[in-house]
């Protein structure tokens, strides 16, 4: 396989959307160096501005006229949020920003199916994406005051008579150390420092109220001392398995779903970095990013995004939102509903006989509604060499080029084949 198709595609999957059509050819032209500069080089960029997601207010009771207003209001902010954010993700300039905030979505996994309301979920959106290339210490911090966090984990009923302990466990075990690195002890202590914030879901606004917090000195991961929720965010953070637990979080969700991490893995950054962008940057220029055995499925969203991007369909124009919705169900990934508080799983789950219907006819679906301008413009007897580099594909194997041989009377064949072969699948 060529190094330099496999890095510069490597770079456009893995730490943004895919490419467009015609950028992975310019990037093969000017060259991996040039294409990581750009890549990494990302602003912050809104394509377009998002819905204004009002307070609905608390449910009013059944059978009440004002009921009806509020479940369709519900439902309509439920869509604009969900088509707006896929809107940025196809559209954006900044690819890596929202690649970026799409992992910490999966990180810090909250779901519109408890918290019900679209305005605390983008709000937290907002979070995410303000902080996804920064501090991580900031990030740990913004997110204890978030409203859809702490409703999702209990922290609003979480009182100094009575700790909730689902926000202290989560926090240490899936969003800043990992499994096995605390205790039982470790987990009750910090729930107590957890005490005392209050939410209102429908607004999005958290508040921190004293009388409901337990102030006392905790012992937590060795250290004896009175903790501020910010304190033992920071604590945690700063702590040096954090610094490994973001390694590790890097290595599965931009390097490699299918094989271990690396010994050596970021080895030109300190161990105490937690400047996000310092730390993807050390990653997309790390070895393993041209050794071919680190390969990457894409999750079923990436997988949309990326062929809207190269179908060059907007999410919003699509013909019918509930269809959408139900070909990314049928995938097993929708933006906002991730099934527990772990996120979605990675790698191989996303394989199987039934999800690769359900990808075809996805894909089928998608490409009755582009143009396919740019695939129909490549000479036929070129077509199978040159879709490679209009999809950003490093190589085709012998059998997925006999099969799109085999449909290069039928643009639309071509194209789905395409989407759905394993190399489009799987970022090899």
């Amino acid at each position: 396989m060529n190094a330099k198709r496999l890095e510069i595609s490597r770079l456009y999957h893995r730490f943004g959307f895919g490419p467009r059509p015609g950028q992975y050819a310019a990037a093969l032209r000017s060259g991996a160096v040039e294409l990581r500069k750009e890549v990494l080089a990302q602003t912050a960029t809104t394509v377009t501005a998002p819905p204004v997601f009002t307070d609905l207010g608390p449910r009013p009771k059944p059978n009440t006229p004002e009921v009806i207003d509020f479940v369709l209001g519900l439902r309509q902010q439920s869509e604009e949020l969900l088509l707006w954010w896929l809107d940025q993700m196809v559209e954006s300039d900044s690819p890596l920003l929202e690649r970026a905030t799409w992992f910490w979505h999966g990180h810090w996994a909250t779901s519109i199916s408890k918290v019900n309301y679209p305005r605390p979920m983008y709000l937290q959106n907002e979070t995410m994406r303000i902080n996804a290339l920064g501090d991580f210490t900031t990030m740990a911090e913004s997110m204890l005051q978030d409203c859809a966090l702490q409703f999702w984990l209990d922290g609003q009923v979480s009182t100094l008579k009575a700790p909730n302990e689902n926000l202290a466990r989560e926090f240490m075990e899936l969003f800043t150390l990992g499994v096995n690195r605390y205790s039982e002890d470790d987990v009750k202590a910090l729930s107590k420092v957890f005490t005392g914030f209050q939410v209102n879901v429908s607004s999005g606004v958290t508040t921190f109220n004293p009388k409901r917090h337990d102030s006392s000195a905790i012992k937590l991961l060795g250290t004896t001392q009175v903790f501020t929720p910010a304190d033992a965010a920071r604590y945690l953070v700063a702590q040096p398995d954090c610094g490994l637990f973001l390694r590790e979080r890097i290595w599965y969700r931009f390097i490699s779903s299918t094989e271990p991490m690396a010994r050596g893995f970021m080895s030109g950054v300190a161990t105490t970095e937690r400047n996000f962008a310092n730390l993807l940057t050390s990653a997309a220029s790390d070895a393993v990013l041209k050794e071919t055995k680190y390969a990457l499925v894409k999750s079923p969203v990436e997988w949309f995004v990326a062929a809207c991007r190269a179908l060059e369909v907007k999410p919003s124009e699509l013909d019918n939102y509930n269809q959408l919705v139900r070909h990314l169900d049928k995938l097993g990934q929708v933006p906002f509903n991730p099934p527990n508080v772990g996120g979605w799983p990675a790698g191989e789950s996303w394989l199987s006989s039934a999800s690769a219907q359900y990808r075809i006819a996805f894909a089928t679906w998608l490409v009755k509604q582009s143009s396919l301008e740019v695939l129909k413009a490549l000479p036929v007897d070129r077509r199978v060499t040159q879709a490679a580099d209009w999809l950003g594909i490093a190589e085709w194997s012998p059998r997925t080029q006999g099969a799109l041989r085999n449909s290069l009377s039928s643009p639309e064949e071509f194209a789905v084949l395409a989407l759905c072969s394993p190399e489009y699948v799987v970022s090899a």
